[in-house]
C-alpha cells in the first residue's frame, strides 16, 4: 500500500504507440500529423502552455479564430462524437489559420499542461499580454515557424 494515486495510475497506463492510437481516429481527421510532426506539435503546445500562448477547448478556439487571432490549430482525431469539432477546420480555412490533427485527445490535453483530455487547441505566435522578448521567445518562435511550415506542407 506504499504507492499513492499518481504512481498507481502511471503503473496501469502503459505507453501506447502512435500506430495503436491511429486506429481510433475518425475518417475526417485530415491532415493527420505523422509521428515525427505529432511529437513536434505536442512539444510546441507544451512550450506555449508554459508561456500562456494557448487557447484550449472548442468554444475558446472558435471565438479566438473568429476574432482574427492568428495561430496554429491542433485538433484531436479521436473525439467522439466527431460532430463536436467538425466545424473547426472550416472556420480555420475561412480565416487562413493552419490546422492539423493529432491522434490522441489525452496526449493533446497533457501537452497543454491539463489533466483532462482536450479536443482542440490554438497555439498563439505571441503571448496574449506583451511579454518580454528573450532567448526563450526566440527559441519558441523558431519551433513555431518550423511547425507552421510543415503543417502548411501537409495541408497542400
Amino acid at each position: 500500500m506504499g504507492k499513492d494515486k499518481g504512481e498507481k495510475a502511471k503503473a496501469e497506463k502503459p505507453e501506447v504507440s502512435y500506430e495503436e492510437r491511429k486506429k481510433y481516429i475518425s475518417v475526417i481527421a485530415k491532415p493527420l500529423a505523422d509521428e515525427k510532426l505529432c511529437k513536434k506539435v505536442l512539444k510546441l503546445s507544451k512550450k506555449a502552455a508554459k508561456r500562456k500562448q494557448i487557447k484550449r477547448g472548442v468554444k475558446e478556439v472558435v471565438k479566438a479564430i473568429r476574432k482574427n487571432t492568428k495561430g496554429i490549430c491542433v485538433l484531436a482525431g479521436d473525439i467522439s462524437p466527431i460532430d463536436v469539432i467538425t466545424h473547426i477546420p472550416i472556420v480555420c480555412e475561412d480565416n487562413k489559420v493552419p490546422y492539423i490533427f493529432v491522434p490522441s485527445k489525452e496526449e493533446l490535453g497533457a501537452s497543454g499542461l491539463s489533466k483532462r483530455p482536450t479536443s482542440c487547441m490554438l497555439i498563439l505566435p505571441k503571448p496574449v499580454k506583451g511579454g518580454k522578448d528573450d532567448a526563450e521567445q526566440k527559441e519558441f518562435d523558431e519551433a513555431y515557424g518550423e511547425v507552421e511550415k510543415k503543417i502548411k506542407g501537409a495541408e497542400a
